[in-house]
């Protein structure tokens, strides 16, 4: 079999408009291209030796079958494929909104994928949508496996990473600096004088941009000589509800606590909501800060001091990087930095 250095020679030479074919797979496993064929279609009537050979170099080289006929598998589908990691909270519905009015206005239609924050699933979705030859495909954040990784850079197609920026990505990167975000409200806590500042969140062992953001809530605490440690969660989807809960779980385990840094809106809004209810007054007794920047932030009682994010514009901007490369036309950069806001309400 060829060399890995050839392997990687031959996965270059493909990248951009060339894409691997059946027959380099052939090629590369030693095999003639019926049995690479049978090895994908029909795997019960190919040795496991043989398959062994298939698989290997279908991985190595990055191949992706395609599902569609010939001419339309080469020029690829008008189809754009947005994979987020959840649909159940408000989060990524602008930005959603922004991607799809901008394709759609440009004559594509998006298919949505939802991976839940799990990382193999994204993989598996991945290599699903690349079957149907699209003309590009838009991703939430920048953490893959590497597998799809590997498998995009050999598509050939563009890429749009969204959300996070980051100095590796797969071919462009729209969103914001997400450390810098959970920094930004956490040293508007300390500012305004709180001095037990706690963080809460939910699913942050799936949702790692939160835990960049708490990352960096605690390093600007301690820098302030404060207890960076303080930090409640749990494994459910964020919500009101959720928020409600944690909230109510952080006062009752550290009833001195004078501010909390939510990871989200969400969440934030369910706690103020209990705080209503329970007769605790924000932010006399407890400032609340949130993330995101929902509109419904402006309609709570207090209203609720957040970080800002332009995920209308987020989505836009993703959509036009992706139609700017697939007409040829000249980008002013493959990295975006839109930047945030901090907005400063009666909640702290």
């Amino acid at each position: 079999m060829p060399s890995e250095k050839l392997a990687n020679r031959e996965r270059r030479r493909h990248q951009g408009e060339h894409r691997v074919t059946l027959e380099d797979v052939a090629r590369h496993a030693g095999v003639a291209p019926i049995t690479v064929s049978r090895a994908l279609n029909t795997p019960e009537k190919v040795s496991t030796k043989l398959r062994d050979r298939v698989d290997q170099a279908v991985k190595t080289l990055g191949y992706v079958p395609n599902l569609i006929a010939g001419g339309l598998a080469s020029a690829g589908t008008r189809v754009i494929p947005v994979v987020v990691p959840s649909l159940s909270i408000l989060t990524f519905i602008e930005v959603i909104h922004g991607i799809q009015q901008t394709l759609e206005n440009a004559g594509y239609q998006v298919l949505l994928g939802s991976t839940d924050y799990d990382l193999n699933r994204e993989a598996a979705l991945v290599d699903s949508v690349l079957g149907y030859s699209p003309s590009g495909v838009i991703m939430t954040g920048l953490h893959h496996r590497d597998t799809t990784i590997d498998r995009l850079r050999a598509w050939g197609r563009p890429v749009v990473e969204l959300m996070e920026l980051g100095t590796s990505y797969i071919d462009m990167n729209v969103g914001v600096e997400t450390s810098e975000a959970g920094a930004c409200m956490a040293s508007h806590l300390v500012e305004r004088g709180y001095r037990r500042i706690a963080f809460l969140g939910t699913g942050m062992d799936r949702d790692y941009r939160a835990r960049y953001r708490y990352h960096a809530h605690r390093e600007v605490l301690e820098r302030a000589g404060l207890d960076g440690s303080l930090l409640f969660q749990n494994d459910e989807p964020a919500s009101y509800e959720a928020g409600r809960r944690v909230f109510l779980e952080a006062l009752e385990a550290q009833p001195d606590i004078d501010a909390i840094h939510f990871a989200n809106d969400n969440l934030a809004a369910g706690a103020i909501m209990e705080a209503n209810r329970q007769g605790i007054r924000v932010p006399d007794e407890v400032a609340i800060g949130g993330y995101l920047g929902l509109s419904l932030a402006e309609h709570l009682t207090p209203r609720l001091t957040t970080v800002v994010l332009p995920r209308f514009e987020m989505g836009v901007r993703a959509a036009e990087m992706l139609l700017d490369r697939l007409a040829g036309r000249e980008r002013h950069a493959q990295r975006v930095d839109l930047g945030y806001r901090l907005a400063v309400r009666e909640s702290t």
